[in-house]
């Protein structure tokens, strides 16, 4: 639970008793503390508070109680990039909790890596994206248990849980690499690694009832003595497992006629979603996770491929509904995965498949689970399949998130998008994304299943006074909308909050996609922005990327780096945010004086220190 979630628990905010020093402490001692710690100090200062010391979730000793031998407690540790790894680590550290086994929860960047060499039993749970990279918040632990600095780990008894996309070559290879390494510097493994595909709950599931059976087998369950429970706020009503229907306010197009760029951003869409009655906060640098259903006309294509009846009732894990509400609302239909193309080509006997399963053939591979669906791999190689046995092979439907591109300081009982709606055609058929065409098709009235994917590692800096930088080419500027709302608001109404304001965006065309236009240039003129950078990379003959404004603008960015300002970016993990990384290391090395690896180390110091967040996917 995120501090904004208690904060929306709580009626009305009473007068402050502390002094501005007071709270200013106060902020920069808690800003870059995550659900758990803040749920830990919320108990502590009860404690202190009543005159007792209260460390939630554990036993604790006062001046009247005996001593008591304690147990080092199970540390859960995770690194996440879109929120199901955090997720997950959140779940088992309730599990334990309830069970009365003493647990730390620590996002992998607020891990203390001096206490690794203590540690007892740690659980890890941990997602690999793109190539095979560590999510953000957890480089610095895998560098340093991958370094020589780790420590010898005798007494460690260990389980890893990684989570990665069997699309990719690297599928879970930053939970391998951990789980190896681990078991080398002496750790006991306590049972064997999941590795869970994008149908994470079924891996998953097994794997916490196994962790919290082997909790409870090696730590003593523990009473509650003298302890203070801290008042904790009720649940929201509405979560991942119980969305809100958002009414649709408002659905515009963002880009012009004449937009070149394939796929993704040849129509952009500004999406208003109304909130009003679920009680649901947020904060700038939060995602709003969408609920998606499949096109209709893609899933009665899918039927009359197979020529499947779609009224057929399927049973499927205690659950029953006809094939069609199945392809419908529970069943992946837009994105492939390598399992059903191996339980596809098995079915459809084709040597083509096969081959292409090979290892020697991981790239051929990826390019096609990247521009093919479903009912292109139907289509191309036939199979005939049975109602119950497709629901089985297809992985469940997942919610998209999407960066919120408001602040509810500014926009009040509402949550807007920045929405890329993927449409293309293959062999002279529309394919669609399921989600972006969900949302893109939603008219006035109608209503969208949404919940909120808090975000601690994407803030903005409690000290209103320091300056930010964020980088946002294409949908990846969405968050920094809501930045500069929501330090536009702050502005008016804090004393002090002078810090300034610097976006670089891009685009293939000025003329067609230049997203959010009039804002900026009106932000601007308000001085809500304080500085605009563009790369339009198709307006001219040598083609302009963010990263190119960066070193052409590398003596004012370092300065402003130098002065403490905090840098964002936002959008295509792959590439983009690659070569922005790239950019600034080079800028540092040129106008820092510095070498190639000390400038290296230096953009490391900055992120450590929370000034250099990346939302990337």
């Amino acid at each position: 639970m995120s501090a904004n979630a208690v904060a929306a628990a709580v009626p009305s905010t009473p007068p402050t008793p502390l002094s501005r020093d007071q709270a200013d402490l106060l902020h920069r001692l808690t800003e870059r503390l995550d659900g758990a710690g803040l749920w830990w100090l919320s108990g502590y200062a009860a404690g202190l508070a009543r005159g007792q010391v209260a460390l939630v979730g554990a036993a604790t000793d006062t001046a009247a109680a005996p001593p008591v031998a304690t147990t080092p407690p199970v540390s859960v540790v995770y690194g996440s990039q879109t929120g199901n790894a955090k997720r997950l680590a959140e779940k088992l550290a309730r599990q334990l909790d309830a069970g009365g086994i003493p647990a730390r929860l620590w996002r992998a960047d607020t891990y203390p890596t001096r206490e690794l060499k203590d540690e007892r039993q740690l659980y890890l749970v941990i997602s690999t994206q793109g190539d095979g990279d560590p999510p953000d918040d957890a480089r610095a632990l895998v560098e340093f248990i991958a370094g020589k600095r780790a420590p010898k780990l005798p007494q460690l008894r260990f389980a890893v849980l990684g989570l990665g996309d069997s699309s990719y070559p690297q599928f879970c290879s930053i939970g391998r690499q951990l789980d190896a390494r681990l078991a080398e510097l002496g750790a006991t493994r306590l049972f064997e690694r999941g590795d869970a595909d994008l149908d994470i709950d079924s891996v998953a599931t097994p794997w916490l009832d196994r962790a919290l059976a082997s909790a409870r087998e090696s730590q003593p369950v523990q009473a509650p003595r003298a302890t203070v429970t801290a008042l904790r706020p009720l649940a929201p009503a509405f979560d991942r497992a119980t969305p809100f229907a958002a009414e649709v306010l408002a659905n515009q197009p963002l880009t012009a006629r004449g937009s070149t760029r394939q796929h993704s951003d040849r129509d952009v869409r500004h999406v208003e979603l109304s909130l009003e009655g679920s009680g649901l906060h947020y904060e700038p640098g939060d995602a709003l996770g969408v609920w998606p259903r499949n096109p209709p006309a893609l899933v009665e294509a899918v039927l009359t491929t197979l020529a499947l009846d779609g009224d057929a009732p399927v049973s499927h894990n205690g659950a029953e509904r006809p094939l069609r509400q199945w392809l419908l609302d529970k069943r992946e239909l837009t994105r492939l995965t390598r399992p059903f193309v191996g339980a596809h080509a098995a079915l459809a006997g084709s040597a083509p498949l096969d081959r292409l399963l090979q290892p020697d053939n991981a790239t051929d591979l990826t390019a096609l689970l990247g521009r093919q669906q479903l009912i292109d791999l139907l289509r191309a190689y036939p199979g005939r399949w049975t109602a119950d046995a497709l629901v089985a092979a297809l992985r469940p439907l997942t919610p998209r998130l999407y960066s919120i591109a408001s602040s509810q300081k500014a926009v009040g009982e509402e949550a807007h998008l920045t929405v890329a709606h993927i449409e293309y055609a293959v062999g002279g058929e529309t394919r669609w994304g399921a989600a972006s065409h969900f949302l893109a098709s939603r008219g006035d009235d109608d209503r969208v299943p949404v919940f909120i994917e808090h975000n601690e590692r994407f803030r903005l800096p409690a000290d209103p006074a320091r300056d930010v930088i964020m980088i946002g080419p294409g949908t990846g500027v969405a968050p920094f909308r809501g930045f500069v709302q929501e330090r536009s608001e702050t502005r008016s109404m804090t004393a002090g909050a002078s810090g300034r304001n610097w976006l670089l965006f891009g685009n293939p065309h000025f003329r067609t996609d230049f997203l959010y236009q009039a804002e900026w240039q009106q932000a601007l003129k308000d001085g809500q922005l304080h500085r605009l950078d563009l790369a339009f990379s198709r307006d001219q003959a040598e083609k302009i990327y963010v990263q190119d404004r960066l070193r052409e603008h590398g003596r004012e960015l370092y300065a402003w780096l130098d002065n403490g300002a905090h840098l964002y970016v936002c959008g295509d993990a792959t590439r983009m945010a690659k070569d922005v990384h790239a950019a600034l290391i080079d800028v540092i090395a040129e106008h820092g004086g510095k070498s190639r690896e000390d400038a290296e180390t230096r953009l490391n110091d900055i992120q450590q220190q929370g000034r250099y967040a990346r939302d990337v996917y």
